[in-house]
């Protein structure tokens, strides 16, 4: 299959200089490979005993008992986070290729209306568990436009020679717009720049041969190392608590700066733009935002007049809050909620908020009645309760630790939904 497939391309690839080494064949690239990553073996079966997270009776339990495809929050610019661990995959005949490229579709279906960013964790990449080239070819040709749209950043985690080779051997296949979201990550912590770190349940073996190739570095050349919390700033907006911004250009209810700039603007202005909350922004000026809101200074949303950038910075706002607005003390029970009867819903949900502190419970009845405009002009904007909720849901409630919220993401994004369609009972008219 492999020596096909390089025969296939031999004629795309005469362009290239160094199509004599490009030749060699896949299985041997694979067996010097396994030489490299033999350690990782031994290591990799004691990481799968994680529950499943679907019912053992689903369609793709059996894949997704592996964890080998996880969604993991949002990035820092508001897209949703997809991962891929080839260190979980079992050896080959263990498990169906065909119906693991069916889940992640399944898996992506979920999202692609929406920006979003894949993240391929490389390391564990095995003799025994590799797909083929073939497999490689069927699941890019698999992956249409409606995938291939939306996918902001493919970045690929510790990449080797073979990698590197697969992606200029398939670059005939490969368009150039798709081409130029693929990303090399090095070492994890340059993650840090594309999401929290913390809400990435990076496997235990990734992290080992993360911390085993630093080690190997003369100190000068180890890169930057995770940041560590500091005090906030006078001003600071962004990453401090909501107990704390009450008291700083908080409005007469103790709205948040943020909060009330950006839904202003977006009132105003985004109700009826198609996919709002779906789309991404311009990394730089997020940043800019960010830093600007930070340092005290005014920020004229109209000016920058991009709705889109609003919408980012107020999800943005919320996901680097250190304690969610629905605080870490009802985790339990908003992922259990799924067990209270209907018809008491609302009136429990109301019990649980009164537990709130004061400014939580604020902020997110002022957020809440905000996406119940949104979602009035669903017709238009595109953006029903239900789509909100797989939006806000992550931004809401997390767990302390980050397989918990992974697990969690769909009883979260449920409660979410209650709390848009019973708007009225929970928070009044």
């Amino acid at each position: 299959m492999a020596s096909d497939l390089l025969v296939d391309l031999t004629d795309d690839l005469k362009e290239e200089g160094n199509l004599d080494q490009l030749k060699l064949s896949a299985e041997e690239w694979l067996r010097e490979e396994s030489e490299d990553r033999s350690t990782s073996k031994n290591n990799i079966s004691s990481e799968q005993g994680g529950s499943a997270l679907l019912q053992w009776d689903d369609p793709y339990y059996d894949i997704a008992r592996h964890q080998i495809v996880e969604v993991a929050g949002d990035d820092n610019y508001g897209r949703k986070v997809i991962l891929f661990n080839a260190c979980r995959m079992p050896p080959c005949h263990e498990l169906n290729h065909h119906s693991l490229l069916n889940y992640l579709k399944h898996t992506l279906d979920q999202y692609v209306e929406s920006d979003y960013t894949l993240i391929y964790f490389h390391y564990g990449l095995t003799k025994e568990n590799k797909p083929s080239l073939g497999w490689l070819k069927d699941a890019y040709r698999e992956f249409d436009r409606k995938y291939k749209k939306n996918i902001k950043a493919l970045y690929i985690v510790h990449p080797t020679m073979l990698i590197r080779t697969l992606f200029f051997l398939f670059k005939p296949l490969i368009s150039f717009k798709f081409g130029r979201k693929i990303n090399y990550v090095n070492y994890l912590s340059e993650l840090q720049d594309i999401v929290k770190c913390e809400q990435l349940v990076i496997p235990d073996v990734v992290r080992q041969y993360d911390e085993k190739i630093r080690a190997s570095l003369k100190p000068a050349n180890q890169g930057s190392q995770l940041a560590t919390p500091s005090a906030p700033l006078p001003h600071q907006q962004f990453g401090v608590p909501l107990s704390l911004l009450s008291e700083r250009n908080a409005d007469k209810e103790g709205i948040p700066l943020v909060m009330q700039e950006t839904v202003a603007f977006l009132k105003e202005c985004g109700l009826q733009i198609e996919g709002i909350f779906r789309r991404a922004a311009n990394v730089t000026l997020v940043k800019s935002i960010q830093n600007r809101y930070n340092s005290g200074e005014v920020v004229d949303l109209h000016e920058l007049a991009d709705v889109h950038l609003a919408a980012v910075i107020l999800k943005t706002f919320l996901r680097e809050l250190p304690e969610p607005i629905l605080t870490y003390q009802l985790y339990n029970d908003v992922v259990n909620f799924s067990n209270v009867e209907n018809s008491s819903q609302a009136s429990v949900i109301c019990d649980l908020l009164k537990t709130l502190p004061k400014e939580n419970y604020t902020a997110l009845k002022f957020l809440i009645q905000f996406l119940v405009q949104v979602s009035a002009q669903s017709e238009v904007n595109k953006m029903n309760n239900m789509n909100l909720a797989v939006v806000f849901g992550p931004n809401l409630m997390w767990g302390r630790d980050a397989a918990m919220t992974l697990s969690a993401i769909g009883p979260i994004n449920n409660f979410t939904r209650i709390l848009l369609d019973r708007h009225s009972q929970i928070f009044g008219p």
